[in-house]
């Protein structure tokens, strides 16, 4: 009988020292900032201990987690530096919130970056950058800050953000920039319609993007797609109030890369000031935009629902005339119905020294007012397919 007693406290102790060395384990690979010196109280500086969890989760050879519990936690301009020994997951529960005078976030032209991290994930939480004092100064005319955009990640591979919710950034609220593979989902981006220069996602220079299920109400580009952006695929998102999708501006500089294999489908324009927009400036380039689809895209009282502006010249004074010398080629809009706000529904205004090439529209069906609505198509070739309104393109 002692026999069976000693034998069952071994395999007791046993278990019970490896669920201890289970827990430690746990532990040290989760760092909450708040064991780093961080103050969830929304006004205390917390970078440091940010900075600090942040190195102690860089360092470790096992994949990681720093958490961000509940609370609110300020953050001032910050660089998470990589490459990184393993897989960070960065768990935010609660807010983090910028310094409350726009100036604290500086000239840097961000406030929360991360530079050349590999496998890297965001989960859930808010970003508050309490943008609305910086808009008043631009505004203003004063001289102000070039502003901050709250979150970029450059030159980073593997990368997924999803649940975050951003609010009121001084400029762009996500950037991705120079990286590889990329995932965003389920995230939800806003600022006021009328705050300046506040684009929800803006891409350039990436391959292998994906953005799904996801919310933008913002004051500029719902997403911008930049030279370089090639393989980039978006879903299931609602846009409106803000400046539609764009791809462009292109063509500002006279060597730039080209935009290629770009798919937009099942999503919703909203009281948006454009639907799909490609733009470029009437200057010489090298740049080209190839291999597009608009699918399966519905539009509420849209001001230009499909619009094509190779004349971009925002500021109107001192514009480039030349002809654009970003090629567009291989554009497909298929099954685009709802509402125009304006009676041009379909906008193409092509280059006249490359015009629009195999341009194919195909089942449109936009309406002005109750009734069909016009297009006004300037260099453009390609096909048309299916019921198209309004005619006249094609």
């Amino acid at each position: 009988m002692d026999h069976i007693n000693n034998k069952l406290l071994a395999v007791l102790l046993m278990f019970f020292s490896s669920f201890l060395l289970m827990r430690t384990s746990m532990a040290a690979y989760n760092y909450n900032v708040v064991k780093f010196g961080a103050k969830p109280d929304g006004r205390t500086d917390s970078t440091k201990a940010f900075l600090g969890a942040w190195q102690a989760a860089c360092r470790s050879a096992a994949s990681v987690t720093v958490t961000v519990p509940r609370g609110s936690f300020l953050l001032k301009p910050v660089e998470f530096r990589g490459p990184c020994r393993s897989k960070i997951t960065f768990q935010i529960y609660g807010t983090i919130v910028a310094p409350s005078d726009y100036r604290g976030l500086g000239n840097s032209g961000y406030w929360i970056l991360f530079v050349k991290v590999n496998r890297i994930s965001i989960n859930g939480g808010t970003l508050d950058a309490r943008g609305a004092s910086f808009w008043a100064c631009r505004k203003s005319g004063k001289s102000c800050p070039a502003g901050a955009r709250s979150m970029t990640f450059n030159w980073a591979n593997n990368v997924v953000v999803t649940g975050l919710t951003s609010i009121n950034s001084q400029v762009t609220h996500l950037v991705i920039n120079s990286c590889n593979n990329v995932v965003v989902g389920k995230v939800k981006l806003v600022a006021p319609d009328q705050s300046p220069n506040t684009d929800g996602l803006h891409v350039q220079n990436s391959a292998g993007v994906t953005v799904t299920d996801s919310t933008f109400q913002t004051g500029d580009d719902c997403i911008s797609i930049g030279p370089g952006t090639r393989n980039l695929y978006m879903s299931k998102l609602n846009c409106g109030p803000g400046h539609g999708i764009s791809i462009g501006s292109l063509g500002r500089d006279a060597k730039e890369a080209g935009v290629q294999n770009i798919t937009l489908v099942n999503s919703v324009f909203s009281g948006s000031d454009n639907g799909v927009r490609i733009k470029s400036w009437a200057r010489q380039s090298t740049g080209f935009v190839r291999n597009v689809l608009f699918q399966n895209l519905i539009m509420k009282n849209v001001q230009n629902p499909i619009i094509v502006d190779q004349n971009y010249c925002p500021t109107h004074q001192g514009c480039p005339k030349q002809g654009s010398g970003v090629k567009i080629s291989q554009v497909v809009y298929r099954n685009i119905q709802g509402t125009s706000r304006t009676q041009h529904a379909l906008k193409f205004d092509c280059s006249r020294s490359n015009p629009c090439q195999a341009i194919r529209l195909h089942d449109i069906k936009l309406t002005f007012n109750g009734r069909s609505a016009t297009s006004q198509c300037k260099n453009i070739k390609g096909v048309k397919a299916g019921v198209v309104m309004p005619q006249g393109c094609l």
